[in-house]
């Protein structure tokens, strides 16, 4: 009996590289990073409002010394005989870090698009914030607590948060953004590995 031997062929598994090694390497490098600083942005309440807590109280004051008389010592503002603490919530951190985390995690935008997004950004929420400030030590000024507390709740609960959704979706179109925050970059990491 004669037996044939036969030689097989064997093929090589290689664990999958994407075809543009380096460039998928770096961009993946790029994701994480970026995912990294918005991890800290969320965990940096203390130090924005450090920066932006004394920025937003002075101009407030500011503009309320070109209508009536208002001392300022730390955190109190004394107004129309009325005593009003500034607390860092007044700052609005919470929108700053929430236009931070969108622009962070969004793919498809340059360093220096993403620097000129949060400052321009940052002066629109400023400049809403210090209206709200403005329109809120009047409305206490003039009709009292109860009508202070009302309006207070009512633009913290509901018009806080869809203004920081307007100046997402503003700045977006503004800078003609593509990306969607975490679902592009999500896509990207499952269009490179999923092969």
């Amino acid at each position: 009996m004669f037996y044939e031997s036969r030689v097989v062929a064997r093929r090589e598994i290689k664990p999958f590289i994407p075809a543009n090694h380096s460039k998928t390497m770096k961009e993946l490098k790029w994701i994480l990073l970026r995912w990294i600083l918005a991890g800290l942005v969320t965990t940096s309440y203390s130090l924005i409002y450090a920066i932006i807590g004394p920025i937003t109280l002075q101009i407030s004051q500011g503009i309320l010394n070109l209508f009536t008389e208002t001392i300022l010592r730390g955190n109190l503002l004394y107004v129309g005989g009325k005593t009003l603490e500034f607390i860092p919530s007044c700052a609005a951190i919470s929108a700053y870090i929430l236009l931070g985390i969108l622009i962070l995690l969004t793919r498809g935008i340059n360093i220096k698009t993403r620097i000129v997004m949060a400052l321009y950004g940052s002066v629109l929420i400023l400049a809403a914030n210090i209206l709200r400030i403005e329109v809120l030590i009047y409305v206490l000024l003039q009709w009292g607590k109860n009508y202070f507390d009302t309006l207070h709740l009512f633009i913290w609960q509901i018009v806080s948060s869809m203004y920081v959704a307007l100046v997402w979706v503003y700045l977006t179109w503004r800078f003609k953004v593509k990306g969607i925050p975490l679902y592009s970059d999500m896509r990207y990491v499952w269009k490179k590995f999923r092969r």
